[in-house]
């Protein structure tokens, strides 16, 4: 027997959810799961709750796309989910966005090859800031805690047998470090 779960979802405190469980109830949702989340929330706790709960033949109901997923990328890995239940989607907004019918099904592949166009533009635009940044004089990482002077201090005291713990204890740095900054070459200055 096949059910038709519902999910409503807003993004603040301040939001209500009364008019999408209003909704989901009047089409036939015999459970509702509500979320006060972001959808950037990767962590949404009431739809992993969901999607662990659907069974083969049930129907995923949303007001909207929005209130499911912020990103193509998000949309195409969630429906994705819960296809592999078994399960279907549908949103009401969005009436071609129903995995029951062969259009629905080839909207949703389409979003997943714009989520996959998605995801390169983003990864080729992060490199390339990352890139500029770099040719730029931009350190990435953490800021280092040890000054270039301290690091030859640390080298020096090393080669002269004091213990890692000593040294790591002076410095307040980890063992692991004075490990790591030991066996670099000295420089002069």
């Amino acid at each position: 027997m096949s059910n038709r779960v519902g999910y409503a979802r807003v993004s603040t405190i301040g939001q209500t959810l009364d008019m999408q469980v209003q909704t989901l109830r009047s089409c036939g949702c015999n459970k509702i799961f509500k979320e006060k989340a972001s959808g950037a929330d990767s962590e949404r706790s009431e739809l992993k709750r969901l999607i662990r709960s659907i069974s083969e033949g049930d129907t995923v109901i949303v007001t909207r796309i929005d209130r499911l997923a912020r990103s193509t990328f998000d949309l195409f890995a969630i429906v994705r989910k819960i296809t592999q239940k078994g399960a279907q989607f549908y949103s009401l907004a969005e009436p071609w966005a129903d995995t029951a019918t062969s259009t629905g099904r080839l909207m949703l592949a389409v979003l997943g090859g714009l989520a996959d166009v998605e995801r390169d533009l983003i990864r080729t635009r992060t490199a390339e800031g990352r890139a500029r940044a770099r040719n730029a004089g931009v350190k990435m990482g953490r800021p280092t805690r040890i000054t270039n002077i301290q690091r030859q201090e640390i080298k020096i005291r090393r080669l002269a047998g004091q213990p890692l713990k000593e040294i790591a204890t002076d410095f307040g740095i980890s063992l692991s470090t004075v490990s790591r900054i030991a066996t670099e070459k000295i420089t002069k200055q």
